[in-house]
């Protein structure tokens, strides 16, 4: 298990959150926010009032509608990243343009898979928040 941890969340206050990264490769910085929609993950994604803030998805099943271009609040992603704590589920649903790991690549949005959303979102309205997501060196 210990190799398929690609990725970390680490809060201000030296939390780590261990996991796997989806979408872009790279780091995120912002004040992590939870959500606990059931649906409209990609348009949680683009609503400026996400402006700055790595989204923790409560919801376990993320990206099972897949992406498109109709469900979007803004052409440019307000959020800097995400985190889910199961992998991205794969898309059935007809108006699946992309799965919804690939739009995150393609809008340069990092993620993090794998993470007990419960155990983030008690702190994520502390001053613990502002955190950092990044992959660990090679």
């Amino acid at each position: 298990m210990a190799q398929d941890l690609t990725a970390v969340l680490a809060l201000a206050d030296g939390t780590l959150f261990w996991g796997r990264g989806v979408g872009a490769t790279g780091r995120a910085v912002g004040e992590v926010c939870f959500n606990t929609a059931q649906t409209g993950y990609q348009e949680i994604m683009t609503d400026p009032s996400y402006a700055g803030q790595i989204i923790g998805f409560t919801f376990p099943h993320i990206g099972n509608v897949g992406a498109n271009p109709e469900d979007i609040e803004t052409m440019t992603p307000a959020a800097r990243g995400c985190v889910i704590s199961a992998d991205i589920t794969e898309p059935s649903n007809w108006r699946t343009a992309q799965p919804f790991d690939a739009w995150l690549k393609s809008h340069n949005l990092v993620g993090l898979c794998g993470v007990d959303t419960r155990r983030l979102t008690p702190p994520a309205g502390s001053p613990a928040a502002s955190a950092t997501a990044a992959p660990p060196a090679a």
